[in-house]
C-alpha cells in the first residue's frame, strides 16, 4: 500500500484508498475457496512453500532428490542452470504464503535475497499463525484494483454487496485477476480475465485442472502504456452490481449456496 502510495502521488493520481478488514467468517466460502483453487491448489497440504510445483517449475525432472544419488545432484545442475529462462514459472510457483510474506513486508524486486527473504518469512508465517489466518490476512491485504485493498473493498466497488455476499462467479472473477490485478483485468486484458474465471470455476466444481499463473505484466513496458513511467496500469471498468464479469453468457448468481466445508482445512 504504501508503495502504490508513492506510485500515486508521484503520478498525481488522487484516487482514495479503499481498505476495509473483515475476519474470515465474514468473506465468501466461495472466495476462500477460488482463492486456493487459482492460487495455491496445494495450500492446505505444504508448510509455506510448495516443493512439488517449484520442482516442476524449476524442470527437475526426477521423483525424489538426495545429495548422495550423483544422478540427482546432476539433474538437479541441469535444472539450476536452466532456471533463469523459467522464471515465468517460477513465479507461478508462489504460494499464497509467499504472497502474503511479500505483500506484508517485501517489495516486487526479482532479486534472488528477496525471495530468499519471502521463503523464510512464508515458513515463519506458517508456523505462527496456522492456515486459517493466512488465508484471512492473504485476502484482506490482496490488491484487487486500483487503491482496492482486500474482498471487502473490491466486493463493493464491483459488485455493490459485501464479500459474504459474493458468488461463486464473483469471486471467481475476482480471483481471476491475481497476483497482477492492476494490468490483468477485465478492462485490460478481456478474454484472459474471463478465461482464467472459467479455470477457476472448472476447478470449483471439481475438474482437475491446471490453472496457469498470470505473467507479471507490471514492468516498464506496462507502465508505458498509461503515458508515465512512474504511473502504475489501472483497471478502468467498474462492473455493476448485476454484472458477475462471466462472459457473454449470463450465469446464475450462487451466492446463497455455499460450499461444502472442506475437509481438513478448518
Amino acid at each position: 500500500m504504501a508503495m502504490r502510495a508513492r506510485q500515486y502521488h508521484t503520478a498525481s493520481d488522487t484516487t482514495p484508498r479503499s481498505y476495509r478488514p473483515l475476519p474470515l467468517d465474514s468473506i465468501s466460502d466461495w472466495l476462500e475457496r477460488a482463492a486456493v483453487a487459482g492460487e495455491d491448489d496445494a495450500f492446505f497440504q505444504h508448510h509455506g512453500i510448495d516443493w512439488r510445483s517449484l520442482r516442476e517449475a524449476v524442470g527437475y525432472q526426477r521423483d525424489a532428490f538426495s545429495w548422495a544419488n550423483p544422478r540427482d545432484r546432476s539433474e538437479l545442475r541441469r535444472a539450476l542452470v536452466q532456471a533463469p529462462g523459467r522464471r515465468g514459472r517460477l513465479r507461478g510457483a508462489s504460494t499464497i504464503t509467499q504472497q502474503l510474506a511479500k505483500n506484508l513486508y517485501l517489495s516486487p524486486s526479482r532479486n534472488p535475497l528477496r525471495k530468499l527473504k519471502e521463503a523464510i518469512i512464508a515458513y515463519r508465517l506458517e508456523w505462527a499463525l496456522g492456515k486459517s489466518r493466512i488465508l484471512e490476512l492473504y485476502l484482506n491485504v490482496a490488491e484487487l484494483g486500483r487503491n482496492v485493498w482486500g474482498a471487502e473493498a473490491a466486493s463493493e466497488r464491483y459488485f455493490r454487496r459485501p464479500a459474504a455476499g459474493l458468488s461463486m462467479e464473483q469471486a471467481a472473477m475476482l480471483v481471476a485477476t491475481l497476483p497482477h490485478p492492476l494490468t490483468s483485468n477485465a478492462a485490460v486484458r478481456p478474454g484472459r480475465t474471463v478465461w482464467r474465471q472459467q479455470l477457476i470455476l472448472r476447478r470449483l466444481r471439481g475438474e482437475r485442472l491446471l490453472v496457469p499463473a498470470e505473467e507479471d505484466t507490471t514492468g516498464p513496458a506496462a507502465a508505458r502504456g498509461s503515458g508515465d513511467a512512474t504511473r502504475p496500469a489501472v483497471d478502468t471498468a467498474t462492473p455493476t452490481a448485476t454484472d458477475t464479469a462471466a462472459g457473454p453468457g449470463s450465469m446464475p448468481d450462487t451466492a446463497a449456496a455455499k460450499p461444502p466445508p472442506p475437509t481438513g482445512q478448518r
